[in-house]
């Protein structure tokens, strides 16, 4: 039985732990003190509830972050320094040039990883390819509903409620997009972490009062030649901020741990 400590118990996190695959469970999951009966109930005092990484006593397979952008900031290089292998959704966190070398050094004195998880988006694979023989530009797009944006920097730069049409309100970089919009522009960073960087990849955000979906749209060319890629994914129920595929890409990581086919 392989075991993982998952971070974070908020509605990604309950997705995940629904739908773990037979030979994969928690062993401990870290969250605010407020959860942790929630946890105890719900586990039947299975599962340890944690308020910190280095409260484990025990080795996990897979530690899973399914929490936010501060909780890789937070608990990132605690885990990588314990040997584990650090799989993260929040890839916005690592907008922040000076985390994101803090845990590249901790991995290179440790034995622990830090694993990109592909989320919300697909094709990953091949942008990392086609990164090898020169990219030339990458360009993504984010589509959401009006409800998808409350709660975000979104309802300053656009009026939610009056929106009558599909329009663009943000255009930057991959790194501006992440730290502006930490819940809702991770996929910029997972895409820029794959392609051309924080700074060189193009990001577009838009507001759609006339869908009920999550569109990313990437457009890559190079020395490969280019492909567009256009996913329209649904949005959990329980949080129209995240996509039903990101959680399904932290499954299919602990699925990973049974086929022996996890890239670390």
């Amino acid at each position: 039985m392989k075991k993982i400590m998952m971070i974070g118990y908020g509605a990604m996190a309950k997705e995940v732990l629904a739908r773990l695959p037979e030979g994969v469970e928690p062993g401990w999951i870290v969250a605010r003190e407020k959860h942790h009966s929630a946890i105890e109930k719900a586990f039947a005092g299975r599962v340890q509830a944690l308020t910190h990484p280095q409260q484990c006593s025990g080795q996990p397979d897979l530690v899973l972050e399914c929490a936010s952008q501060q909780a890789i900031a937070e608990f990132g290089e605690t885990i990588i320094n314990c040997g584990w292998r650090l799989a993260v959704i929040s890839t916005g966190a690592l907008a922040d040039a000076a985390l994101q070398q803090r845990l590249q050094q901790a991995c290179a004195h440790s034995q622990g990883r830090l694993i990109v998880l592909s989320g919300a988006v697909a094709g990953m694979d091949g942008l990392a390819s086609a990164r090898e023989g020169g990219l030339d530009s990458v360009t993504y797009q984010s589509s959401k509903s009006p409800a998808s944006w409350r709660g975000s920097l979104a309802e300053k730069l656009i009026n939610l409620d009056t929106v009558s049409e599909a329009k663009v309100f943000f255009e930057g970089s991959a790194r501006e997009a992440a730290r502006m919009f930490p819940a809702n522009a991770n996929v910029a960073a997972t895409i820029a972490l794959h392609g051309l960087g924080m700074d060189a990849t193009r990001v577009r955000l838009q507001v759609d009062p006339h869908t009920q979906r999550n569109t990313h749209c990437l457009q890559v060319c190079g020395q490969f030649g280019e492909f567009h890629i256009e996913l329209c994914g649904n949005p959990l129920a329980s949080n129209p901020k995240t996509s039903t595929l990101a959680a399904l890409s932290a499954v299919q990581a602990c699925r990973s741990l049974l086929d022996g086919a996890f890239i670390a």
